[in-house]
């Protein structure tokens, strides 16, 4: 029975230069696009009690107080369910937040990227440091203690000192988690077809990673998986859910989904969705070799590693013997390291992650 759902919130007033998510700068669609949202809820949500609900983008905070009531009154809302608002720092009034907060709402993450004003600029951020430190602070101010922010290594004319400056501000501002990601440049975003020349190197990142990780450390912050950083009592449920390869509803454009043993992905155009929010554009029924595979591929991701207790226990296999080869080749590398529970990737294995999972598949 799926516990968690995540509704995408595809509107965006301009695009970063670094994103190659599914999002428009069409606002006029927005009620349109609410309506046909709200159908494909009542036609496939079963009303299971829920553990998260997450409203990512795109930019959520394109929303008004009363569109997000419209919404999460058409699910099973429980006092300890954890509801997550993805919002960026311009729009961030004290009386916006403190009515989410009203609302139910207890945790939102925090677009931040860097507090680098230069940098922001060259990313095409709609923000400056100042209305991204305010934005903490004014959901502090509101009532919120689950804050998360965002930040982005390898970014134009970053260094490492820079990036570890922002991981301070960040940790300053006393929020409670924090995520990194390298600068991936994918095709269709405006970096891909108008590549920065002063973009730190791949070691460059990799020191960055190491660096930023070793600070979160040092301030107290719990590395729980590859790219997310929270102190005791803060990792995000949600992201759990995906991380332990459990099922969960997709709703909203190009959102995706896990039911009944089949993952889809919704239509990613929004006129298309509007006009029939039930259009998939693709599906896939997960046997159990994918199953395995998955379990293994996300499980890596935390750094706990996977449990092969469990794994051996659901898909009746001995997962040491199975793949005795790929783990003593990482072991000797020191890129695998065996845990109380199974075996997890040590930080080198991390920045090649990629290449160890692909073994495993």
């Amino acid at each position: 029975m799926p516990r968690n759902v995540y509704i995408h919130i595809p509107f965006c007033k301009s695009k970063c230069h670094y994103c190659s998510f599914v999002s428009f700068n069409k606002l006029n669609l927005k009620n349109d696009y609410l309506k046909s949202l709200e159908k494909e809820i009542t036609k496939k949500y079963q009303n299971e009690p829920l553990e998260t609900l997450y409203f990512g983008g795109g930019t959520p905070s394109n929303l008004e107080i009363n569109e997000f009531e419209k919404i999460i009154k058409h699910f099973n809302i429980g006092k300890n369910t954890e509801i997550t608002v993805e919002l960026n720092p311009e729009a961030l009034t004290y009386d916006y937040l403190r009515n989410l907060y009203d609302l139910g709402v207890n945790r939102i993450s925090i677009g931040i990227q860097t507090f680098d004003d230069g940098i922001l600029k060259i990313i095409n951020r709609r923000h400056n440091s100042q209305q991204g430190i305010s934005a903490v602070k004014n959901a502090q101010k509101a009532g919120f203690t689950n804050i998360s922010i965002d930040l982005i290594y390898g970014l134009p004319e970053q260094n490492i000192e820079m990036f570890l400056k922002d991981i301070n501000d960040g940790v300053n501002l006393e929020t409670t988690h924090i995520s990194f990601y390298g600068l991936s440049i994918e095709k269709g975003c405006y970096f891909s077809n108008h590549r920065p020349s002063n973009l730190p190197d791949e070691d460059t990142q990799a020191d960055m990673y190491i660096a930023g990780t070793n600070l979160l450390k040092s301030r107290g912050f719990e590395h729980y998986e590859i790219s997310n950083f929270a102190k005791k009592g803060f990792y995000s449920k949600h992201n759990l859910n995906y991380w332990n390869n459990n099922e969960y509803y997709g709703f909203g454009v190009a959102a995706h989904g896990y039911i009944n043993n089949i993952r889809y992905g919704n239509t990613e155009s929004i006129e298309e969705y509007i006009n029939n929010p039930f259009k998939i554009k693709e599906e896939r029924y997960e046997k159990p070799k994918d199953k395995l595979e998955e379990e293994i591929f996300l499980g890596f991701r935390k750094m706990t590693g996977i449990n092969i207790d469990q794994i051996n226990s659901k898909y009746n296999i001995d997962f040491e013997t199975k793949y005795n080869k790929i783990l003593n080749k990482y072991e000797k590398l020191k890129l695998l390291e065996k845990t109380k529970n199974g075996y997890a990737l040590t930080i080198e294995g991390v920045l090649v992650s990629n290449t160890i999972l692909a073994d495993f598949i």
